[in-house]
């Protein structure tokens, strides 16, 4: 059986009190939303903080509203909610899709889009139990000095597993942060770095309170499919989230992201030259071959990766098919 090591639990009400407490206990102290990922790393003794601050409580952190061209969700909002939500089913149907295919229900219930924006990164060596990792001499990510994936380099390349940010980096969304020093506004886009050990610019002090994304027009459209090994719990082997912009019958502009193959999402280059072709099967093979050109999935997930980098053009094809047959985004119905 796996136990929790001893800590003190805090569940402040408001969120400057969330910041108090973060500014009190300094690095000993860390943010939990639903826990759903945190807790189970606690028991691998991945993290041993001394202090939790929950924020499940915190009312500021809730709510998903419509406001000045935008759609903000609060950070505490469940990814059930999200998904259910009305607004973001109509709106930005792709992230209600992503966040619907977190996990399972139960984890759906708890887990919050904040956490998993927040997810910490993972790989075969790292998510294991204490007892397993001392045997192989830990890794660079945790108590060790060695990257087990590649043999060499002092960066770690532990996967991004979170699938509800590359639909919002293809979206054009922010978050907002607070922290005991202020507030700070960051694109999605710039909000992942390529290091597995702390793959955000997120600092520990540092609460996502809100993530807002503007309102697509009517030519706007995007798709998300997500690869796994269960259609259900399974942590992503491959995300794609794709939005495009239509002007008449061409294609104006074209955002593909992959994910789940290195330390961050990642954009597929050379896509603006695509714009002003039409959206037919021609550019959905060409929008397939520049992501196979530039996937190359690690070994740090226990699945073939000749075979996770194979899927990339699949899966590219079906978002895009996904979002060219569906409906842009838009108000839902009153009434």
């Amino acid at each position: 059986m796996l136990r929790l090591h001893s800590y003190r639990y805090h569940r402040p009400a408001a969120l400057a009190d969330a910041l108090a407490l973060l500014a009190e206990h300094g690095p000993a102290a860390m943010v939990m939303a639903g826990g759903t990922d945190l807790m189970p790393n606690m028991k691998h003794r991945l993290f041993t903080p001394d202090h939790v601050v929950a924020l499940k409580g915190v009312a500021e952190l809730r709510g998903i509203e419509e406001r000045e061209g935008e759609l903000r969700l609060g950070a505490a909002e469940t990814l059930a909610a999200v998904s259910r939500s009305a607004l973001v089913r109509a709106w930005l149907p792709a992230l209600a899709r992503a966040a619907g295919l977190v996990a399972g229900p139960q984890l759906r219930n708890m887990g919050t889009i904040g956490g998993n924006i927040c997810l910490d990164t993972r790989c075969t060596y790292y998510n294991q139990t204490e007892f397993w990792r001392s045997a192989l001499g830990f890794c660079l990510k945790k108590d060790g000095t060695v990257c087990h994936v590649t043999k060499v380099g002092r960066k770690c390349v532990a996967a991004h597993s979170a699938d509800t940010p590359p639909v919002l980096m293809t979206l054009g969304a922010v978050l907002d942060l607070a922290s005991p020093r202020g507030t700070r506004t960051v694109p999605v886009a710039d909000f992942f770095v390529a290091d597995g050990v702390r793959n955000t610019v997120r600092a520990a002090d540092e609460v996502v309170t809100s993530v807002r994304a503007p309102l697509p027009g009517p030519g706007s459209r995007a798709g998300f499919e997500k690869l796994r090994q269960r259609g259900a719990i399974d942590f992503p082997l491959l995300n794609v989230a794709v939005a495009l912009e239509l002007e008449g019958d061409v294609v104006a502009s074209l955002r593909v992201v992959v994910s789940a193959l290195g330390a961050r999402p990642r954009f597929i280059g050379g896509l603006e030259k695509l714009a002003g072709e039409r959206p037919d099967a021609a550019l959905l093979e060409a929008v397939a071959r520049r992501a196979l050109d530039q996937a190359h999935p690690l070994e740090n997930i226990t699945v073939d990766t000749e075979w996770r980098r194979a899927m990339v053009p699949v899966l590219v094809r079906r978002a895009l098919a996904q979002a060219l047959a569906g409906p842009p985004g838009g108000p839902p119905p009153t009434g």
